[in-house]
């Protein structure tokens, strides 16, 4: 069985620190460490790799992967400010990995992407990324045309103004460019993502739309159609409209009926009260789907709740890792430490670590998204249960 543990330390000296927060990982773990991850607070990105080489001389994992971002999570709390060092260890018997580091070189004139792994039904891919030279949404694209269904987790890591910033770590080297990440099989694990949102009101088909703009839905013009739609709202949904209204794409179409979790939420970037028509964060097509929703904390909590107990079912977990985003945390909550917490108590255990991202990856309805506002996770179960 998979056994998971995770360690933080807030020490300002970064060898401490990892040396700390690896040993506090690596405790119980007797069997070895099959794959780990060392994520460090901006405060550490010049020893990144003495970070890494202690993280390896602790815990000798297999494989070790890591970056530098903004903010740091581990078991039950979120560093957002300040020092901190977060490190998870995994034994994970029978586990076949393969990581990586994946980057953009110029062939011919042209921009060229290497260093990705061929996919073959992986049971996860782990992938983080530098915001300034990898083009992750080209490699999203991608790879939903090519291996659909692949369950990609994993984040931006933003921890600078400037390339190179992120530290991504591989092994015992630090990359300034590109991507690293880890292809994992033979392990069971889920992968969760929670928008942060609640649906509002009606579907309704797009029925004229161009690019990125919608015109019309259910053949009326959208922003009547959404005024419609507000209009009939409890004053209490209408305040949490006014703080954050966003667009819901059905993933779906054959579903007989759309709740939570059946949408790709995406921004509405603005309206032309000319023409009646909606931009959306997204490219849009005539026939699809679209439900408003609403964002803000309460939402947040709900949705990141439910997605957790549907994602599981009944299945046991022993630890996971999680990619929140930057406007999360306290810019959303009123308390700290709520996602990390709210994870840690639907999973009955504590071995969790991750980042604050400037973008969140994670699979809806089979393809991988890059999303904002939103938490992903892949969570490690202790034995395959099946389907709830």
């Amino acid at each position: 069985m998979s056994r998971i543990g995770a360690g933080l330390s807030t020490e300002q000296d970064t060898v401490f620190a990892a040396r700390d927060a690896a040993r506090q990982a690596g405790a119980g773990l007797a069997d070895g460490v099959d794959l780990a991850f060392v994520f460090l607070s901006p405060a550490h990105r010049s020893e990144a790799a003495e970070a890494a080489d202690v993280v390896r001389e602790e815990l000798t994992p297999r494989n070790l992967l890591g970056c530098t971002a903004q903010g740091i999570v581990a078991r039950d709390r979120e560093i957002e400010e300040g020092s901190a060092v977060a490190v998870w260890a995994g034994s994970l018997p029978g586990a076949e990995i393969e990581t990586f580091h994946a980057d953009v070189v110029e062939e011919d004139g042209e921009a060229a992407l290497t260093g990705f792994p061929s996919l073959e039904g992986p049971d996860l891919v782990a992938l983080f990324a530098d915001p300034f030279t990898f083009p992750v949404g080209g490699l999203l694209e991608a790879l939903n045309e090519q291996a659909p269904d692949t369950p990609l987790v994993g984040g931006i890591a933003v921890a600078g103004e400037e390339a190179g910033s992120a530290g991504l770590i591989l092994d015992g080297d630090v990359h300034e460019s590109g991507a690293v990440g880890a292809v994992v099989a033979g392990v069971p694990v889920k992968a969760v993502v929670s928008q942060g949102c609640a649906p509002i009101g009606r579907d309704a088909v797009i029925t004229r739309a161009e690019e990125n703009v919608v015109f019309e839905l259910a053949g009326r013009p959208a922003l009547v159609r959404l005024h419609e739609e507000l209009a009939g709202l409890s004053e209490e949904t209408q305040l949490q409209a006014a703080k954050g209204l966003l667009a819901g794409l059905v993933i779906d179409e054959n579903l007989p009926e759309h709740g939570r979790g059946d949408f790709l939420v995406r921004g509405i970037l603005g309206v032309d009260e000319r023409t009646g028509a909606l931009a959306l964060a997204d490219h849009v097509r005539v026939g699809q789907t679209l439900r408003f929703h609403v964002r803000d904390a309460k939402a947040a909590d709900e949705d990141l709740r439910e997605a957790l107990a549907r994602e599981l079912g009944s299945s046991s977990a022993v630890g996971a890792l999680l990619f929140t985003c930057n406007g999360r945390g306290r810019h959303m909550f009123s308390e700290a430490h709520h996602d990390a917490r709210a994870v840690s108590q639907a999973l009955g255990a504590d071995a969790l670590a991750g980042f604050f991202c400037g973008g969140e990856i994670g699979p809806v309805g089979g393809r991988s998204f890059l999303h904002g506002f939103t938490a992903t996770l892949a969570v490690f179960l202790a034995e395959e249960t099946g389907e709830p």
